[in-house]
């Protein structure tokens, strides 16, 4: 929601001034929008707090998390680093891509948001369906 009305406001400026102004808006929106970092190939010992460590050098990170396993609780080799704004996230994607974090070389993105899921509680579908009969005629 306060995206939304960050973007109604520097869209009602940018009516407002110049043409020169609609760049300055183009950029403020890029980097509201890059300031999440996507991290993978991380070490299944890489925690929430080395992966914060590795990146509070570039700029404010809000939150750092590593992705695990809802069963087993291991690591799944990626995660997720929130910078409080885009310019701090852009230059750690820069220094960071590529270079190595416990042992392992990590890759550095910027992270894509998921689309929203269809339908209520998602899942199902495909299978065999079963019913009573001989088989061959239950198609």
């Amino acid at each position: 929601m306060a995206f939304c009305n960050k973007l109604g406001s520097l869209m009602r400026q940018t009516i407002s001034q110049s043409s020169a102004s609609n760049v300055s808006m183009l950029n403020s929106i890029r980097s509201m929008s890059t300031s999440k970092l996507f991290v993978g190939g991380l070490a299944y010992s890489t925690d929430d707090q080395s992966l914060k460590q590795a990146f509070d050098s570039y700029g404010d990170v809000t939150e750092a998390r590593v992705i695990t396993d809802r069963d087993s609780g291991r690591s799944r080799g990626f995660g997720f680093v929130n910078f409080s704004d885009g310019e701090a996230a852009n230059s750690a994607l820069s220094a960071m891509d590529g270079q190595v974090l416990d042992g392992r070389n990590i890759r550095v993105s910027l992270a894509n948001e998921r689309p929203p899921r269809s339908g209520y509680g998602g899942g199902g579908g495909g299978g065999f369906r079963g019913g009573y009969g001989d088989g061959a005629t239950d198609f």
